[in-house]
C-alpha cells in the first residue's frame, strides 16, 4: 500500500473544497470510449494503442479542469485534469515544474496524461526556489490531497482516484523531488524529465518503476552528471527506461516543443503499463530499436517490463 495513504495529513486546505476548486470543461474526444483490451489488461481502459494514437495531441477521453488554490496547504496550488467520460477509479499523477518555475512549464503533462484516462494535476511550488527535498514532499502533500478530494461528495473528483495508483512526473529539480519519492517507495510510477540533484546515492534503492527522459544538450543539468548517473544508480531489477533526446536543452522533455510527440508516446506508455498494468503498452516501450529514431540521442533499459 503506498506511503500516501499510510500517513494522513491533519489538514490540506485552508478553506472547503468548494471554495478552493473552480472546475470547467475541456472537451477533447467527447462520447463514451470502448474497452478493447483481451488478456493481461490489469486496470486497462480505451481502446488498443498503436504509434499514431499515442502520438497524437489528446487521447481518446474529454478532460475537464479545476484549480487548485495558491491558500491550500503542503504546496503551491495548481489544476487538475480529470476524464469526465471514464468510468470507475483511475490512478493519480501529480506533475511538479523545477527550480525558479511554475507549473505553466510543464502543463503540457497535465492534458496529455488526463486524456488518456488519468487524474492528473500540475502544481506550483511553496516557493519557486523549493529544492529537491522539499518538492519531495510536496509531490506527497499533493497526491494526499488528489486522494481526499476523491474521498469528498463536493469535490468535481469524487469517486476517481485509486489511492493504491499513484504516480509523480518532475523537471529539473522537481525531477530530482520525483526520484526522492520513488526512492521512498512513495508511487507506483515515476517519470523524471531531465532531473537535477545534488547526488545519485539515494537512487539506489528505487524499486519504483522509473522513466528518465535526457535532454543531450542540457548545460543546466548535464547527463553526465544528472540523468545518466541518476539512471545507473538505480538497481537494474527495478523497471527503468532512459532516453536521451537528441540535440535537446534542459527544457526537451517539457512538452509543448517539436518533442511532443516522442514525449507523449513514451510518457502515456510508461504510465499505461505501470499504473494501470496495462501489458498492451509495452511494445512500444520494449519493441523496436529506439535509437533509430532520430529524435533519440541514447536508449537505455532493463526490457522486457
Amino acid at each position: 500500500m503506498s506511503s500516501i495513504i499510510k500517513r494522513k495529513l491533519a489538514s490540506l486546505f485552508a478553506f472547503s473544497a468548494a471554495m478552493l476548486l473552480s472546475t470547467s470543461v475541456w472537451s477533447m474526444n467527447p462520447g463514451d470510449v470502448p474497452d478493447t483490451c483481451e488478456g493481461d489488461c490489469g486496470y486497462a481502459r480505451g481502446p488498443d494503442p498503436t504509434e499514431s494514437f499515442l502520438e497524437a495531441d489528446s487521447g481518446p477521453y474529454t478532460i475537464a479542469t479545476s484549480n487548485v488554490s495558491s491558500l491550500v496547504r503542503g504546496f503551491g496550488g495548481g489544476t487538475i485534469y480529470y476524464p469526465v467520460n471514464a468510468e470507475g477509479t483511475m490512478a493519480a499523477i501529480v506533475v511538479i515544474p523545477g527550480y525558479m518555475s511554475y507549473q505553466s512549464s510543464i502543463s503540457f503533462w497535465g492534458p496529455r496524461l488526463a486524456s488518456h484516462g488519468f487524474v492528473v494535476m500540475t502544481i506550483d511550488t511553496n516557493r519557486i526556489s523549493d529544492q529537491p527535498p522539499s518538492r519531495r514532499d510536496q509531490i506527497e502533500a499533493a497526491l494526499e490531497y488528489l486522494v481526499d478530494q476523491s474521498n469528498s461528495s463536493r469535490s468535481p473528483i469524487n469517486g476517481m482516484v485509486d489511492p493504491n495508483r499513484l504516480g509523480a512526473v518532475g523537471w529539473s529539480m522537481g525531477g530530482g523531488g520525483t526520484l526522492r519519492l520513488a526512492a521512498d517507495d512513495g508511487i507506483q510510477a515515476a517519470i523524471g524529465l531531465a532531473p537535477w540533484n545534488t547526488s545519485s546515492l539515494g537512487f539506489r534503492s528505487i524499486e519504483t518503476p522509473t522513466l528518465i527522459f535526457a535532454c543531450e544538450r542540457d548545460s543546466i543539468a548535464p547527463v553526465r552528471s544528472h540523468a545518466s548517473p541518476f539512471y545507473n544508480a538505480i538497481p537494474s531489477s527495478t523497471d527503468k527506461a532512459y532516453f536521451e533526446i537528441s540535440g535537446g536543452n534542459h527544457y526537451c522533455a517539457n512538452g509543448s516543443n517539436r518533442y511532443d510527440a516522442l514525449l507523449g508516446k513514451y510518457g502515456v506508455a510508461w504510465m499505461k503499463l505501470h499504473l494501470d498494468q496495462d501489458q498492451r503498452y509495452a511494445p512500444f516501450l520494449c519493441g523496436p530499436n529506439h535509437e533509430r529514431d532520430r529524435q533519440i540521442s541514447e536508449h537505455r533499459s532493463t526490457c522486457p517490463f
